[in-house]
């Protein structure tokens, strides 16, 4: 969907934003570039809809060169998130979202009827439509800005650290949002952040820049986090690239068997068979009941939690299935990093 060519981008101070960029962002999917400050990150993104110019080289979009079409109708058909959403103060929410629709020729009606729709795709309530931005909490700002970057339905959606200015609880509501909606949407997004974590768990391909904007290396998560290029990128990663990895390998596949009886600590269930607690004569202790999808990283901190090192797992009524001992989930956990190695 979108192809950097030899990009270079040099700003008139001599300062050297992206050198010699070749990358491929593939259709439908999530690629995110991160890096330290000034490393071209940001640079790179704006280059696709031309809010950069590129000193030289081709960049592509949908097999077009950029730089060959009209700026303004270019930026129309990408959609373009940023930190703070960016909206206007003035106009609310529903006529924020309706923006581009206009811009494009739509009827008012076709176009508030278009926004009304994506607010509640982005999973806000009817009555925001009428609000203004500054009546909005941050988070919601941020899916109002969502909404309006997906208004006139572009393939390709650009977004620059949206999510960097709200706490991290409402920051991991919006990485859920986002997920649900690239898996009903399939847009092909790129997105910026510094944030590695973030990275991990929304992009399909992760691109890692290092100063001077020289691109190190690009690849799947599992791939980048079990075989780094160099001692950059494993920097960068973190010491904690392993528990990384094991946030991307689900539960799936590792086996559970029937909750033991008999024992010192008992499994309470209640009437449904949905799981509650771990028991002796006089203590008690929480548990957090896992499902399939669960990451292996959540089934180990659990294992760690329990008096027991046994992780409960439930089906998707919470009805518990088994449990899975500690051991097993290290043994799939050592053995899906062999894997990932191995396919690096």
């Amino acid at each position: 969907m979108i192809q950097f060519d030899a990009v270079h981008k040099r700003f008139a101070n001599g300062t050297t934003a992206v050198h010699d960029l070749s990358l491929r962002v593939p259709e439908g999917g999530v690629t995110v570039l991160v890096g330290s400050s000034g490393c071209g990150k940001t640079t790179t993104l704006r280059m696709i809809n031309r809010m950069v110019e590129p000193t030289s080289g081709t960049i592509r979009v949908g097999g077009k060169d950029v730089t060959e079409q009209d700026a303004a109708e270019l930026r129309r058909s990408i959609g373009y998130v940023i930190q703070q959403a960016g909206l206007f103060p003035h106009r609310t929410v529903l006529d924020n979202v309706a923006t581009v629709p206009l811009l494009l020729g739509w009827s008012r009606r076709r176009a508030r009827s278009r926004a009304a729709e994506l607010l509640e795709t982005v999973g806000l309530a009817p009555d925001a439509a009428r609000r203004y931005p500054h009546q909005l909490s941050g988070g919601q700002q941020q899916r109002v800005g969502v909404a309006r970057a997906l208004a006139a339905d572009p393939p390709v959606l650009l977004m620059d650290e949206p999510f960097g200015a709200v706490d991290p609880v409402v920051r991991t509501q919006l990485q859920d949002e986002l997920l649900r909606l690239q898996k009903e949407l399939s847009k092909t997004i790129v997105f910026v952040t510094h944030d590695v974590d973030e990275a991990v768990r929304l992009g399909d391909q992760i691109a890692i820049f290092r100063t001077g904007g020289h691109l190190v290396q690009c690849a799947p998560p599992a791939e980048l986090l079990a075989r780094p290029a160099d001692d950059f990128v494993a920097g960068f990663l973190g010491a904690e690239r392993g528990l990384k990895l094991l946030s991307l390998r689900t539960l799936a596949d590792v086996p559970q068997a029937p909750a033991p009886q008999g024992g010192t600590w008992t499994l309470v269930l209640d009437e449904a068979g949905r799981p509650l607690h771990w028991a002796t004569r006089d203590t008690e202790v929480p548990l957090r009941p896992l499902r399939d999808g669960d990451s292996l990283l959540a089934a180990l901190d659990e294992s760690v939690a329990s008096p027991t090192g046994l992780t409960a797992r439930v089906d998707a009524d919470g009805v518990l299935t088994g449990v899975t001992s500690r051991d097993d989930i290290l043994r799939h956990a050592g053995r899906a990093h062999t894997e990932a190695r191995v396919s690096a």
